[in-house]
């Protein structure tokens, strides 16, 4: 320790210090090469608030979908950093063709990218871990080619490998590939977004086309993504095909039920047996379609609990679709009045009580049938039509029964009570018995 901090030690390492910085840094060479990156960054000063307006006016394009607004006009704050690494790249590449100095420019560059990528990229990315792998990447990669060691570390991860037939692995294969295959699958979720955006705007296709057409679009582009990444480190497709019928084979008897339900899923969109938005009961489930989806159907009944119920049920079991061909739907209501009770009077009142509720319709008009005498009640029954079955049942049946309530307690209709009349047959004598309390023991009388 004494050593490092001998005097004569220190000024020596001092001056040599001095020494390199005179051979390599306050040279004419490097002060070009700051003087131009000075230049880039003022002219890139002078470019980026048209292009931050020119990203602003795209944002605002009413054909921009707007999950993509607010991520667009994140851009506009990386304007001027972007146009300053446009403008140092052609300085580059001019300097390597007029075979100039031209390391401190490469320098300012790799800064520059790594800053760029992680800021474009961290607007877009939604997971954090995947931003962060990202950022380390970068600076990674950036500081490496600072201090002039990312081609010799290139070499060392290639070297790193092993071979498997024709097939050779590295650790910068592997690398590359998981790189790839982010990017890849990034790009192939953001063009899913944007057609899935697409055909919900359209008003020529059908709902259930529209769910169709948007998850087979996204299914073709992540197994697009993933074969290109398979590509990126020289693996053979064509070698995965036997492989891939024996391990097809394998999970399709494990995953029956999974695959079952996306070829179900598959015909329901189809079919158009069943579509977002329509009233259906199932299995004692009622409520409406919220969404379809590769596995399973979301229903959502009147209370609000969101159900998730498998495909294959909506084509093996009975499905009551409301809304199939239109949405009218019959309501019957049975009505019990007394015997003693004006009867067609009854069935006009509560024909009358059905016309007052607003959802009921008025053509097809509500009417009043007697459908039986019953034992204790003359039995009626009210049929009502309504168009609008997603917004609940019980409630119209008992904004109607409440009318036919008030109304024949108004008019002096009577609801019958159950009872029953007793009739003895024949008489079973009785034996009476009086017990004196002082005597007991004493004679019967």
């Amino acid at each position: 320790m004494d050593k490092y901090l001998d005097p004569a030690r220190l000024e020596q390492l001092a001056l040599q210090a001095w020494d390199w910085l005179l051979a390599h840094v306050f040279i004419w060479p490097t002060a070009v090469q700051a003087a131009i990156v000075v230049g880039a960054m003022l002219l890139a000063k002078v470019i980026a608030p048209h292009l931050a307006k020119l990203i602003e006016r795209t944002a605002d394009h009413p054909r921009c979908p707007g999950w993509l607004k607010h991520k667009v006009r994140a851009q506009a704050a990386l304007s001027f950093a972007f146009v300053w690494l446009v403008i140092q790249w052609f300085t580059v590449f001019a300097a390597i063709g007029a075979e100039w100095p031209h390391r401190l420019m490469e320098s300012v560059v790799s800064l520059l990218t790594a800053w760029v990528v992680i800021r474009f990229a961290s607007s877009f990315i939604r997971d954090p871990g995947w931003s962060r792998t990202l950022a380390v990447v970068a600076w990674s990669v950036a500081a490496l080619n600072l201090v002039g060691l990312l081609d010799p570390t290139i070499r060392t991860l290639d070297n790193m490998g092993l071979n498997m037939g024709d097939v050779r692995l590295s650790v910068l294969g592997i690398i590359k590939a998981g790189l790839v295959l982010m990017v890849l699958l990034w790009v192939a979720g953001a063009i899913s977004r944007i057609i899935e955006h697409r055909l919900d705007s359209s008003s020529t296709l059908s709902p259930s086309a529209r769910v169709l057409l948007g998850k087979f679009t996204k299914v073709i582009l992540i197994v697009i993504a993933i074969l290109a990444a398979l590509e990126s480190i020289g693996i053979d497709l064509t070698a995965l095909a036997v492989f891939g019928g024996a391990v097809g084979l394998g999970i399709g008897f494990g995953l029956q039920k999974v695959i079952s339900n996306l070829i179900s899923g598959v015909i329901l969109l189809m079919d158009k047996s069943v579509k977002p938005g329509d009233v259906i009961a199932i299995d004692n489930t009622f409520g409406w379609i919220n969404r379809l989806s590769a596995r399973y159907v979301s229903l959502i009944t009147r209370d609000g609990t969101e159900h998730l119920i498998p495909n294959e049920d909506l084509i093996s079991q009975r499905v009551e679709n409301w809304s199939y061909s239109d949405s009218l739907i019959r309501l019957k209501l049975p009505i019990g009045v007394a015997y003693e009770s004006d009867v067609p009077l009854a069935m006009k009142l509560a024909v009358e009580s059905a016309e007052g509720v607003e959802r009921v319709l008025e053509s097809p008009a509500p009417v009043c049938r007697l459908m039986e005498f019953g034992s204790d009640s003359v039995n009626l029954e009210l049929r009502v039509w309504i168009n609008d079955p997603q917004k609940g049942v019980a409630n119209v049946q008992s904004d109607v029964l409440l009318n036919v309530w008030n109304s024949y307690h108004e008019h002096g209709v009577e609801f019958p009570f159950s009872q029953r009349d007793l009739h003895i047959k024949s008489a079973i004598p009785l034996r009476v018995q009086m017990v004196n309390k002082e005597n007991p023991d004493g004679d019967e009388n």
